[in-house]
């Protein structure tokens, strides 16, 4: 149902503080539905609103007394809020791989986001965290702090981590940077992830009772029955390649374009019926990077279906290990999470 709502505007101020405080009484089920941030945002961007005829796709935007502002409304799109299948997740000790004074590395779970998002209710790992430092310190009056150093898709599982004190940042931002391998530096991250692949899009997999990630597939015979060598690497630039409208998908773009250098280096691990398992080495960390590279070489991982993978529980890519050098002191540090089941 779409609605076209007038104001007039009685004294200076900012567009989306000015929606905030006057449209929620002017639709109706005010009292029913939350009208947030996140929406009138999108509903400003979207091009919903005119100030004086004129359309506004700024939030921020300078309303002056006297204006004339129109908002045409969908009813039904403003309150409906697509439902996500985000599990429910509470990090407890069992979670926690490695914890000391300045860092704290988890095993994340499929299917639930690193960090938030523009839907401000929705819950992630990063609130997560800090909700499991407080509880271990409760007499805090303020949130514990909780550094993001790098990030897991919310459909990619495994060890991930995040600092504990704000002193460290520098030294781990360092380390995960991937723009000094451009100017001939190295990274002094090293992750090891394990994909399971799509080689045979009928052909499922003889042990799908067994560890999804096992290692104890055919590996001798996995590359001469993929005509896949046993070790490669994939090298581009990568960038977005989709819309910003739809949904986000990253492909090669020149570096003219936008497109950042990325390295993958893969083993093929084994093989067993249609899935091809093989451990990816992301010397870079680009968005979709293990995704991307891997169904450019022909065989997608199973479960990711944005990338051309076979329908699935999941996207069947875990982190499985990751080593730094202790930001504080320097001492080499290896953190591994345990291998998941597999989902057909």
């Amino acid at each position: 149902m779409m609605k076209e709502i007038i104001f007039k505007v009685h004294e200076e101020g900012r567009l989306d503080l000015f929606l905030r405080e006057h449209l929620p009484s002017k639709l109706p089920y005010e009292q029913k539905v939350e009208l947030s941030n996140s929406k009138l945002r999108r509903l400003v961007v979207a091009g919903k609103v005119f100030v004086n005829g004129r359309q506004v796709r700024g939030p921020g935007y300078t309303l002056l007394k006297g204006s004339s502002i129109t908002v045409a409304v969908d009813i039904d799109k403003l309150f409906f809020e697509k439902q996500n299948d985000d599990i429910k997740f509470e990090l407890t000790s069992d979670s926690v791989i490695y914890e000391d004074d300045y860092l704290l590395v988890v095993n994340k779970p499929c299917h639930f986001p690193v960090e938030s998002t523009i839907v401000e209710s929705r819950d992630n790992l990063h609130q997560a965290v800090i909700r499991y430092l407080h509880s271990k310190n409760p007499e805090m009056k303020n949130p514990p702090y909780a550094g993001i150093m790098h990030r897991l898709d919310r459909d990619t599982s495994g060890v991930i981590l995040f600092s504990k004190q704000r002193s460290v940042n520098g030294v781990l931002h360092d380390m995960f940077d991937s723009s000094m391998l451009e100017n001939g530096g190295e990274r002094q991250v090293s992750k090891i992830y394990r994909a399971v692949c799509c080689i045979d899009q009928e052909h499922e997999s003889s042990g799908r009772a067994s560890m999804f990630l096992k290692r104890n597939v055919n590996e001798k015979t996995a590359g001469l029955a993929t005509g896949v060598p046993s070790d490669f690497y994939v090298e581009n630039h990568l960038g977005r390649v989709s819309a910003k409208s739809a949904g986000c998908r990253w492909g090669s773009v020149n570096p003219s374009d936008g497109g950042k250098y990325a390295l993958t280096e893969f083993h093929v691990a084994g093989r067993d019926g249609g899935l091809l398992y093989v451990d990816a080495h992301p010397v870079t960390g680009r968005t979709h990077q293990i995704r991307v590279h891997i169904s450019q070489k022909g065989f997608p991982i199973l479960g990711d279906v944005l990338y051309g993978g076979r329908e699935a529980g999941r996207i069947h890519l875990h982190a499985c290990c990751l080593k730094i050098k202790h930001p504080a002191d320097g001492k080499p540090m290896c953190f591994t999470a345990p291998l998941p089941e597999l989902e057909m």
